[in-house]
């Protein structure tokens, strides 16, 4: 089975998602479309990157990941494919694999070339399509591309790493709108080595990072409800630091974007104690 996937920026009122599995389809009609996400907010690499980075390893490898999310070729973003814990990414080099690698060297890694072998009215997303199923259909990386050894990296979004210190940013909302930050637990068990610690953000403060939501409820004494609209912050499963009101409804008693204020590229920091 061949799976391409699919996150985009194109959202789900225009023709533009049904459009371009057509022309996968077109090109491939024995690949298996999946898609991951199209409500990326327009032109958001590090969203459209940590969205890739939470699914990817969900599917088997071989996979090709098609990211459509500033896909304009220009001077400063080329075309570029990767291979990376066997499976395959299909992007413009404008940020989003650099922050999803995180500094791992890449299996492989080239920039597309095959623009001139396309008709003169063919556009970006027709040279991602005919990428992907190509990739998809068990072809080389070297027969649509020049390999090369760097991308374009992102550092504005990157989390800063003191000695006492881990500086991040709010990178990600999510439905529920629980925030997800950059701030990867790995570098908190680097960086933390058993120290106290605390999680700021918009002057507030919590004190423990949950393995879970339910582990906020500490007490026999109380219930799960009592619990209901805390702040909390835990390792989700993707691995990065969430703050969270539990059990929050967005629609209803509010969430932690609402009630805590925090919006996207807002500082949160983990202050650590010797």
């Amino acid at each position: 089975m061949s799976i391409i996937t699919l996150t985009t920026d194109y959202g789900l009122k225009d023709h533009f998602v049904g459009a371009l599995k057509g022309k996968l389809l077109s090109e491939f009609r024995e690949a298996t479309i999946i898609d991951i996400s199209h409500n990326i907010d327009a032109f958001n690499a590090a969203e459209a990157a940590y969205i890739i980075g939470a699914a990817y390893s969900s599917f088997p490898k071989g996979t090709v990941h098609l990211i459509g999310v500033d896909i304009e070729l220009n001077t400063e973003n080329q075309h570029i494919a990767m291979q990376w814990n066997d499976q395959y990414f299909v992007c413009a080099d404008n940020g989003i694999l650099s922050i999803l690698i995180q500094k791992i060297v890449p299996q492989k890694l080239v920039a597309i070339n095959i623009h001139d072998r396309l008709p003169i009215d063919a556009n970006d997303i027709d040279v991602f399509v005919k990428v992907a199923c190509h990739l998809a259909k068990g072809g080389l990386l070297n027969v649509i591309g020049k390999e090369i050894k760097t991308i374009k990296e992102v550092t504005e979004l990157q989390a800063v790493i003191g000695d006492n210190q881990i500086k991040g940013y709010v990178i990600y909302i999510d439905h529920y709108g629980n925030v997800v930050t950059n701030i990867s637990k790995k570098i908190f068990l680097e960086i933390s080595k058993g120290r106290p610690y605390e999680v700021n953000f918009k002057r507030q403060t919590i004190k423990t990072i949950f393995p879970k939501y339910s582990d906020i409820v500490v007490s026999e004494k109380y219930s799960i409800k009592d619990y209901e609209g805390q702040k909390l912050a835990i390792f989700n499963e993707s691995g990065f630091l969430e703050i969270a009101i539990f059990r929050s409804n967005p629609d209803t008693v509010g969430s932690a974007t609402s009630l805590l204020g925090l919006s996207y590229r807002d500082v949160v920091t983990i202050e650590f104690r010797n």
